[in-house]
């Protein structure tokens, strides 16, 4: 079994890593070790002692100067116990200052894994080798409980943190903080990989060094954001692809977050990660229960490689819960960048019917189809169909692209409001604005306030009217715009500290209630692309468009970060003209064909527009893709080489579990004359295995597993500016 507890001490294993903690002589939770698959001796043997000048000690220690919680590891540190780093609890009970003190009560271990009400949480499955530690805490003077909870996926190697407060004290307590979970480590030589970028240039990898002080993520925004994202590793100096140790932690919520890792006065490391508290005021009454999202945690001795692809699988296994996990999923055109706002139904329809000679599966139609919505200056609220601008209702046109052998999918952004609309004419107080305050407006729209169950029912009555009204299979949920001025009419002023955390609940209440009503529908998030790309949506939507931005090349760093924790199947990527409308950039078709299949795969044009040679090429990718589906779907991703470091080309590869195939992509970003030669390697192919291989199609011999990945391919001389080609090997036999 994963937990061991032995004379109060926890031991915590997975198939490849250890996590330790242990309740100390004064009841005071020590975090005690986490890295490489150990035994379960009793590690707090590590933690040095001493008289520290200027780190306070907790009454049970006060004769022991040796004894402070400053610089001790600790499970769950909290503002009030002497220790002045950052912490995970701070919260005011009652007498207008933030103190507290907590001190294990019990535990509880039992099979199969918790869940979150109203919260995103991985599961297990029957079969799976999964079990859950709940540990009480208790706050010193007051009948307050901290629920600290641990989900085990031995196989998986994976352990997710989640934590809840229950307030029996008889009055309400209020909350400022609580992080969903915070990890000290013994030393702090490592590095911090993150994510950072903008909107339409996301989650580009930066790597710096830990420092005494604290760095700092955050985002305020009311979104997971396309500034940072909820995921971080946490590397040794000389850690890469394949070697070295890193931790990861990714936080299970799409509203704002925080984290914080500090290196403290002894050298110390400690690590914390929860929802945004920059303006965070839960009033917590009496008999009532706050729960905090859940964070994932991982552990590799054998680089940020093995990392990601635990990520993967358990996010693949134990996150995603729709049914189009398993099925192979449509490939999408898109009529966005094809049309903008300015379609009818006969445009829609020779898009449609282009799509169906190329082979695709589906037509999906984006903005403008409802209420009074040329711009994006109108309507959003409005969701009844514009039978005007298609010149037929809705169903007529969805039977028409059935019929070509198209299913059918829509674009809606239900958590805004137009101030110009009949939505906000009628119910104007449904908006987020501070009273007797102008708005804070964003793509010249407002937020609608979820936090209230009369717009939470409008919202879902028009969804499903919607999707009643039409044989919809699919639809694309966005949401353009950052949340501020976040004030709601229902809440008391007290509790406006509240809203934001409120809204996302009232967000997952509705994607929840939509999987439950519309079990077989794919649903893809996007958040002006991937400002909201993060687990807490993959929960409910199995992909997310991973940006704006479809120019291939670009897309080879946003994609290139978001693999560090996403599986890419959970990515959405598609095929756009040239030149690029977001940069302007002319790139081959062939090789925005391949970056694109490097996700989910589809295309974001008009495709009445294209060269014979191009929809010759179009063909030619989907049956590709589809050929290879299996592999990219369910397959290991490895990234080869990284669009950060080498300016010549980037590689990517997926790998069959059993080794017997693989799908190797180049694009090249550099062209130079007299080019050198250079060599790529496989990874995770059987040795001894016998392959044949295949360049761009064509078979150009066979290598055996440890040739493939010891000496690699040749890669071809690029014929023309961001060329690209790719190899596929299959086991002989």
């Amino acid at each position: 079994m994963g937990i061991i507890v032995k004379d109060k001490v926890f031991t915590i294993h997975t198939k490849n890593s250890t996590y330790q903690l242990k309740v100390d002589d004064k009841g005071v939770l020590l975090h005690t070790y986490y890295g490489a698959r150990t035994d379960e001796t009793d590690y707090s043997y590590t933690i040095m002692a001493a008289d520290v000048g200027f780190s306070g000690n907790i009454a049970a220690s006060v004769d022991d100067r040796t004894y402070s919680l400053d610089f001790f590891p600790q499970e769950y540190p909290v503002l009030g116990s002497g220790d002045y780093r950052v912490n995970c609890l701070e919260m005011d009970l009652g007498q207008g200052v933030k103190d507290c003190m907590l001190f294990y009560d019990s535990h509880t271990i039992y099979s199969g894994k918790y869940s979150l009400p109203g919260l995103p949480a991985l599961f297990a499955e029957e079969g799976d080798n999964v079990e859950t530690l709940e540990i009480v805490m208790k706050e010193d003077k007051e009948e307050v409980y901290v629920h600290l909870l641990y989900g085990v996926f031995f196989d998986a190697d994976i352990i997710t943190r989640a934590a809840f407060i229950e307030n029996k004290s008889g009055k309400e307590v209020s909350i400022s903080r609580m992080m969903s979970a915070g990890v000290d480590f013994s030393h702090s030589d490592y590095d911090m990989i993150h994510f950072h970028g903008r909107h339409a240039n996301e989650r580009n990898m930066e790597r710096v060094p830990l420092f005494h002080g604290i760095f700092e993520l955050r985002s305020t925004r009311g979104t997971s954001s396309h500034q940072h994202n909820p995921f971080v590793v946490l590397a040794g100096k000389n850690t890469n692809e394949e070697m070295g140790e890193c931790y990861g932690m990714a936080l299970l919520y799409s509203g704002g977050f925080h984290m914080q890792a500090e290196v403290d006065q002894r050298g110390y490391a400690r690590l914390v990660m929860g929802i945004d508290d920059s303006d965070l005021d839960w009033r917590l009454a009496d008999g009532d229960i706050f729960t905090v999202p859940e964070v994932m945690m991982g552990y590799s001795k054998d680089g940020v490689g093995n990392l990601s692809r635990s990520y993967h699988n358990a996010v693949f296994h134990h996150l995603i819960r729709s049914k189009w996990r398993d099925r192979q999923r449509p490939v999408i055109v898109n009529n966005w960048e094809a049309t903008y706002f300015d379609f009818d139904g006969e445009k829609l329809l020779d898009i449609a019917s282009q799509g169906a000679k190329l082979g695709l599966d589906m037509l999906v139609l984006d903005d403008g189809w409802f209420g009074k919505r040329d711009d994006d200056y109108s309507g959003l609220g409005d969701w009844v169909v514009n039978e005007k601008k298609l010149g037929c209702s809705l169903k007529e046109l969805v039977d028409k692209v059935n019929d070509m052998g198209l299913s059918f999918g829509i674009w809606v952004e239900p958590e805004m409001i137009s101030e110009d609309s009949d939505l906000y004419r009628q119910h104007p107080d449904w908006a987020f604005v501070v009273p007797g305050r102008e708005p804070i407006r964003g793509r010249s729209q407002l937020v609608l306030d979820m936090t209230r169950d009369d717009v939470i029912e409008y919202i879902e009555q028009r969804l499903f009217a919607l999707l009643d009204s039409a044989n919809i299979q699919y639809i694309k949920w966005d949401m353009n715009r950052s949340l501020a001025g976040t004030y709601s009419g229902q809440l008391r002023c007290e509790r406006q500290g509240e809203v934001r955390h409120r809204f996302v609940l009232g967000l997952y209440r509705v994607l929840e209630d939509l999987n439950k009503r519309y079990p077989e529908l794919l649903i893809e998030g996007c958040s002006g692309g991937g400002g909201r790309f993060d687990m807490g949506m993959l929960y409910y939507t199995p992909q997310i468009w991973c940006s704006d931005n479809t120019d291939a090349i670009e897309r080879l760093r946003i994609q290139y970060g978001t693999s560090f924790a996403y599986p890419m199947s959970s990515v959405s990527a598609h095929v756009s003209v040239c030149p690029n409308h977001q940069n302007g950039r002319v790139t081959p078709f062939k090789t925005r064909g391949i970056c694109a299949m490097q996700g989910t795969f589809g295309y974001e044009l008009d495709l009445s527009l294209m060269s014979d040679e191009d929809k010759e090429l179009a063909k030619e990718q989907v049956e590709t893709f589809k050929k290879h589906y299996r592999l990219f779907q369910f397959g290991d991703y490895y990234r080869i080489t990284s669009p950060f470091d080498n300016p010549d080309f980037t590689a990517w590869e997926y790998a069959d579990k059993d080794g017997r195939e693989a799908y190797l992509a180049v694009v090249f970003t550099d062209v130079h004359g007299n080019p050198l030669p250079h060599m790529v390697r496989f990874k995770g192919l059987v040795p001894d295995g016998s392959y044949k291989v295949y360049e761009d199609g064509a078979v150009i011999g066979s290598r055996t597993g440890a040739a493939l990945m010891n000496a690699g391919v040749l890669l071809p001389i690029p014929k023309e500016s961001y060329d690209s080609t790719s190899f596929y090997v299959s086991m002989e036999g």
